[in-house]
């Protein structure tokens, strides 16, 4: 029986450069979502009550993560459509170009239309829900942003251990082998000696 232990510095070297970038990703996934947090904290923005009589649990509290970003994001959507008797950016634009389409079609000049006050109503809507559009999609990018963080700092977490196991095992190789003889082979032995 013979056994043999040896190391493999190479699998070592990865397992170690794996736990390296584990732990590194890690950082960089809480630094992320603490500096999207913090902006979000600057903007001193508080999540707005989607009715008085269904205001949302969180209604009230700071923006400073991804539900109460969410959260505002949904109450923006709610207040806009509101604004626009349920109406999108894009359906409010189509209404105002029929509507000046009659206009013009019962003679009304370019300046008429201009001032008419359906017109100038479904202008400042459109400029109301596009506002509500753009403000959406800022907090939607600090959610997604929250989500890359979360991800990062879990495969992070993941890699550090993965690192850490290929490390360990590739500490020892042991190499270990039986021989048995026969009854056969010992005669084979005693005959030639």
């Amino acid at each position: 029986m013979s056994s043999t232990t040896t190391s493999n510095p190479a699998v070592k070297i990865i397992g170690l450069v794996t736990v390296i970038a584990g732990l590194l990703m890690m950082v960089a996934g809480g630094l992320t979502w603490g500096l999207v947090s913090t902006q979000l904290k600057a903007e001193k923005i508080t999540v707005s009550a989607v009715t008085p009589e269904a205001p949302g649990s969180l209604a009230g509290k700071p923006v400073a993560g991804p539900f109460t970003a969410y959260a505002q994001a949904n109450a923006i959507q709610h207040h806009a459509l509101a604004g626009a008797k349920d109406r999108t950016y894009a359906q409010l634009g189509a209404d105002a170009k029929v509507l000046k389409e009659e206009l013009a079609a019962a003679g009304a000049s370019d300046a008429d239309v201009a001032k008419d006050p359906g017109v100038v109503a479904l202008a400042d809507a459109r400029t109301t829900a596009m506002n509500g559009s753009f403000l959406r999609a800022s907090l939607f990018t600090s959610v997604v942003s929250f989500g890359v963080a979360a991800l990062a700092m879990g495969l992070g977490f993941l890699f550090a251990l993965l690192g850490f196991a290929v490390t360990k095992l590739a500490g020892k190789r042991v190499i270990t082998s039986t021989s048995s003889t026969s009854a056969k082979d010992e005669e084979l032995v005693g005959a030639t000696a």
